[in-house]
């Protein structure tokens, strides 16, 4: 466990400014409270008021510090040290003409090159005010470097904000912040993995950004062992593996095992798959072959597993019956079948009630991930119904994040991310030894499906939460 932060460390620490991308808002902390793990920072985070706010302040112990968390996260825009803070630009130039001598002077020498960018969240800023401040802040600040717009050595930055609602700007900002830009995120490889450009893709492939959210909050590094129980075309294993994390992954498909059936591609040359077309081959495309261990045809109601705690973590996107039906092993018939015949018998399925999905794939995590191992799985919910019994719950397992998706006015889902606390093994007999769920959501066949496809005039609308929907430590 880290060391508490005290006030006199937090003192000698700079203060920087993360830029977050206006998407996915409930994830933010979460993924950075998942990197600050990773790399075990300890960092001060200033608290918002409104948690729509596109920034927030970090106070962290070194420069190296924010990098590595830009080398991570796929929410952050950009990091730059504050220089200096205000509610107007005469208190901000009073501040930054304030500023210690010896931390400006680096980047005021005559043989370097510079660029300032403005920029205003919330309302739009027009080019001469830009040029104008401009002008103000190299004013106050002793700049003698080159102006060079296109690979400066150094970039500052000018950020007004002025709310989130861009109707309501009042027309002065409500803080100004001026500092120097330190390294953008990891952005870039959203467009890398884009499921657009992949050779193998299905039906519910999942999204790029979201893959890579999850594999931070999963806390997935070098040499990490991975398991995706519900894999499909293996979206969740290739952001897993860029992190160095080594993967695998069942599921009860063959056909989609093994690339096989009709092909997902709307403009595809045929209406089948193509013979190469693989998870394996999906990772060696990406140069990230060596990561690959296997995938098989299993069904995730049944273990094939020897008993012991092998993941460090366990990243999957189980079946809802939307777009995917949720099924098992099974029949319903009284039937049986010789053993002679096992060797090319394809078995029949049978539904697999949602409830028995998320409370076999806790109860999987709590034997099979390793001490301080991570769990993180999509929980759909209806919107109006959900309340916090609805999230599985298990004795060997903490909720770390619980964040929102919303997908329709009905249905979301939730990122949930635990954490292993306690071996199986150590729990004593009068405790609970499986996950539950305190609620009847999930009960029944479909449950999901049902609300979603809920006549319009039975729909109820969800009651609007006006404080943020994420749960972190």
């Amino acid at each position: 466990m880290a060391a508490p932060i005290t006030t006199n460390m937090v003192g000698t620490w700079k203060k920087y400014l993360l830029l977050f991308a206006q998407e996915h808002i409930e994830f933010r902390l979460p993924e950075l409270h998942s990197i600050l793990a990773i790399f075990n920072i300890k960092a001060d985070i200033e608290e918002i008021e409104d948690s729509k706010c596109p920034f927030i302040v970090l106070n962290l112990p070194d420069e190296e510090s924010g990098k590595n968390i830009m080398s991570r996260t796929v929410l952050g825009k950009y990091l730059m040290e504050i220089w200096a803070s205000g509610k107007s630009y005469p208190e901000l130039y009073e501040k930054l003409r304030q500023c210690p001598s010896d931390m400006i002077a680096p980047y005021c020498r005559a043989d370097t090159t510079l660029k300032v960018r403005v920029s205003a969240f919330g309302k739009t800023m027009k080019q001469p005010r830009q040029w104008k401040l401009i002008d103000e802040v190299t004013d106050v600040i002793p700049f003698k470097g080159k102006v060079e717009l296109t690979n400066p050595e150094h970039t500052f930055y000018i950020l007004e904000y002025y709310g989130t609602n861009p109707n309501e700007a009042p027309d002065e900002p409500y803080c100004i912040h001026f500092g120097r830009w330190i390294t953008d995120g990891s952005r870039s490889l959203i467009d890398k993995y884009s499921v657009k450009k992949r050779h193998f893709i299905g039906n519910t492939s999942m999204a790029a950004d979201l893959s890579l959210i999850m594999a931070n909050q999963a806390k997935v590094t070098t040499n990490s062992i991975v398991l995706d129980p519900f894999v499909g075309t293996g979206s969740l294993l290739v952001s897993c593996a860029n992190y160095g994390g080594y993967v695998m992954g069942t599921d009860i498909e063959y056909n989609v095992i093994h690339g096989r059936g009709k092909t997902s591609r709307s403009q595809a040359r045929s209406k089948y798959r193509e013979r190469d077309e693989s998870i394996r081959t999906n990772l060696k495309l990406y140069g990230l072959g060596k990561y690959y261990l296997d995938v098989m045809v299993a069904d995730s109601s049944r273990n094939l597993w020897r008993q012991q705690d092998v993941f460090d973590a366990i990243v999957t996107d189980p079946p809802y019956g939307i777009r995917e039906s949720t099924k098992k092993i099974g029949t319903n018939k009284d039937s049986s079948q010789e053993d002679d015949q096992g060797a090319g018998h394809i078995p029949s399925t049978i539904g697999y009630h949602l409830s028995d999905i998320f409370t076999d794939l806790l109860n999987f995590a709590a034997c099979y991930l390793r001490l301080g191992g991570r769990l993180v799985y999509w929980l759909p919910v209806s919107r109006a119904d959900y309340c916090p019994s609805q999230i599985p719950d298990h004795p060997c397992l903490r909720l770390v994040a619980n964040s929102e998706q919303v997908l329709t006015g009905v249905i979301s889902r939730r990122l949930i991310t635990m954490e292993k606390v306690k071996d199986v093994q150590g729990l004593h007999d009068c405790d609970a030894t499986s996950a539950v769920i305190r609620n009847d959501m999930y009960d029944g066949h479909n449950a999901i499906r049902k609300k979603y496809f809920i006549p319009r005039s039975e729909r109820q609308k969800p009651e609007k939460d006006t404080n943020t929907r994420t749960e972190t430590p």
